[in-house]
């Protein structure tokens, strides 16, 4: 199974004049914007870790899925949540020919966690033997900062200033994510069975 993101998060939709009300950095001088790509990419490294630690995608990308079997033949759950539309479904055989499902035969069944793929007959499409299903989605909370659940939008504000003011420190801490952050992200994680399959 291999999960890859098909578009990333535009630097214009990244809160970077809140983080720097956030740190309280001073404001009004002729070099004002001289930290922007900086503190981007702090807010990057904590959407990415909060991501990873929840499964939930903050802001909307789209990515494609490919994995060599099913592991319920009438539904799939997906690898990332909230789901917002499964734009193509692609079978692919041994010999790499693509075969385009119709959207007909399967819907997006909406989870909080673990949103399906799911047929509309009573199974999902054959993968043959060394072939792929790639599965073609669109996630995420919403397309701007304000569509992010408030409590998760803290907690990244929260670990890119954990990441900024802790930016030169040569020894790792405890490896573990700062309380505050642990404790608003906690109500978004989910159990993973099954090596994240289930």
């Amino acid at each position: 199974m291999m999960l890859v993101e098909q578009t990333t998060v535009p630097d214009a939709v990244l809160p970077v004049a809140r983080f720097k009300d956030h740190l309280r950095l001073g404001t009004g001088f002729a070099d004002d914007a001289v930290q922007d790509e900086v503190l981007a990419t702090y807010l990057r490294a904590a959407m990415a870790a909060i991501e990873a630690r929840t499964g939930k995608v903050l802001l909307e990308r789209n990515f494609v899925w490919t994995l060599t079997a099913w592991r319920d033949l009438g539904a799939q759950s997906l690898p990332v949540a909230p789901a917002r539309a499964i734009t193509s479904l692609v079978i692919v055989d041994r010999l790499g020919a693509e075969t385009v499902v119709d959207a007909a035969r399967y819907v997006l069944e909406p989870d909080a966690h673990r949103p399906r793929l799911k047929a509309t007959g009573f199974v999902l499409p054959q993968i043959p033997v060394a072939g792929q299903a790639k599965i073609a989605f669109s996630a995420g909370f919403g397309a701007d900062w304000a569509g992010i659940p408030v409590d998760l939008a803290q907690a990244v504000m929260l670990l890119a200033a954990h990441y900024y003011e802790h930016r030169f420190a040569t020894a790792a801490a405890e490896g573990v994510m700062p309380y505050g952050v642990s404790s608003l992200i906690e109500r978004y994680r989910h159990v993973r069975l099954f090596g994240g399959r289930g």
